[in-house]
């Protein structure tokens, strides 16, 4: 586990290597105070000041670093030094830290569970004059860095029995209580998640795992995250290709678990009500099959014409049982859908909701998050696509339309009328490496939503 708590330390005058950030229009200007070895320097390593480039300069006390930062200090203009500056510590001249320590502490995370460990290198750490803002970032690092290992880890050792590990040792820590439905008590009650899960081998069995946390009297927020922790897609079987990230298929519970984690370590004032259904969607003589009529929780009867459409199917049961106790919001988090990626490519969650008011108030929480979503509609119209000759509804469409959309409106047939609710279809994956953002797992849509709990819920003690 990365110790991000060692990287960001206040700042009392300490020895420090001084780093000045420079747009690129400033540049001419600081060159014109240097002295004409700087100059040279600059020069020779070509530095423009652009985002992303560095160069280390002579001072009187040893040397520092100018680097280019773009027009927005965002929470990734420091990634780029912190991952290659040499260990020691580092102030900021002339700049506040403020949300840039995001991309600093996260540039220092490493997933090397399975890698030889030669021995840690020490941190680059950064002083800042913001001491009370240091734990918030901490925490929030923390949350990015548990759903990149989540979903970084092969489905091997994070089957649905780790999940539930996982999410055991998460309650121990901020004294949640967990329960956990599976076996006959879970295709009685969610014969959804069942179904989807019945195929896999017996210590990778489905369930149903559920984290209560907070105050009774407490405003209730749910979250629910598909954990589907490997999809071959059922006997609708994918291709080698199209298995190859599927352990990336509980990324949805990767993020909704990493939310709930930041939830109780600021103590929001809200009764949480985590919900993960946890399956291996696994081929054997017992899987579900094309054509099968499956009962919900609910009590609408589902056709399956793909069992590669199972990441609804656990989600609806889910969703169904979060409902039941009247929560005033409810999110889920899925890495649901391709049509989602064709659309809006790896970076950008596709947003749904069937509130307008609360649409708005989760792109304006991702606006300042600077964590982007973009919100597809729940167009009612194309309910017409998952109508059924013989149950009330099947599980997908046939024209190869709209996916992302009617897999938006297969969950919402299980939400409760007049329940707030928002669906993240997020792809939990960053295909290439940009600064502070390995290749692999990442987190997508976590940030969003926390800022808008946070902006909802939080008190001036809450960071």
């Amino acid at each position: 586990m990365t110790e991000f708590a060692t990287m960001l330390a206040p700042d009392v005058g300490q020895d420090a290597r001084p780093i000045k950030l420079l747009r690129a229009t400033e540049l001419n200007g600081w060159l014109a105070g240097q002295t004409e070895a700087v100059r040279a320097l600059a020069a020779a390593h070509r530095f423009e000041g652009k985002p992303g480039t560095f160069v280390i300069v002579p001072g009187n006390d040893g040397w520092g670093v100018v680097a280019g930062v773009g027009e927005d200090r965002d929470q990734w203009s420091l990634a780029y030094l912190a991952d290659r500056l040499p260990d020691g510590i580092y102030r900021l001249i002339e700049s506040a830290v403020g949300v840039m320590s995001h991309g600093w502490l996260l540039a220092q995370h490493r997933y090397d569970r399975y890698r030889r460990k030669d021995g840690a290198s020490p941190p680059r750490i950064l002083l800042t004059h913001e001491p009370g803002e240091i734990e918030a970032a901490v925490r929030l690092a923390d949350a990015v860095a548990l759903v990149r290992d989540l979903v970084d880890t092969p489905a091997l050792d994070c089957g649905p029995a780790d999940l539930q590990l996982t999410i055991e040792r998460l309650a121990s820590m901020y004294g949640a209580t967990v329960a956990v439905t599976l076996g006959g008590a879970l295709a009685e009650h969610y014969p959804l998640i069942h179904a989807v899960g019945q195929a896999a081998a017996a210590d990778r069995a489905p369930r149903l795992i559920e984290l209560e946390w907070g105050d009774p009297g407490d405003p209730r927020v749910t979250l629910v995250g598909k954990g589907v922790c490997f999809d071959t897609g059922g006997l609708d079987i994918k291709s080698s290709t199209g298995m190859l990230l599927m352990k990336k298929d509980m990324g949805g519970a990767a993020h909704a678990l990493a939310l709930a984690q930041l939830v109780m370590a600021a103590r929001l004032p809200v009764r949480l009500h985590l919900c993960i259904p946890a399956v291996e969607n696994a081929i054997s003589g017992s899987a579900v099959r094309p054509g099968d009529v499956l009962r919900s929780r609910k009590g609408l009867s589902v056709e399956i014409v793909n069992t590669d459409a199972e990441g609804r199917l656990i989600l609806a049961d889910a969703v169904a049982r979060a409902g039941e106790a009247t929560p005033e919001l409810l999110i889920d988090f899925a890495t649901l859908t391709s049509a989602a990626r064709v659309a809006l490519g790896p970076d950008l969650p596709a947003l749904f909701s069937n509130s307008e008011p609360l649409a708005a108030e989760f792109a304006s929480a991702a606006a300042e998050a600077g964590d982007p979503v973009w919100r597809l509609p729940l167009w009612q119209p194309y309910t017409d696509a998952l109508e059924s000759d013989i149950a009330d509804i099947r599980n997908a469409a046939l024209d190869g339309f709209s996916g992302a959309i009617t897999a938006a409106l297969f969950i919402e047939r299980f939400v409760p009328a007049g329940l707030p609710w928002v669906h993240l279809d997020t792809y939990a994956w960053r295909p290439s490496a940009e600064p502070g953002r390995p290749k692999g797992g990442d987190a997508l849509g976590l940030r969003a939503a926390w800022q808008l709990l946070h902006s909802r819920y939080g008190r001036n003690d809450i960071g």
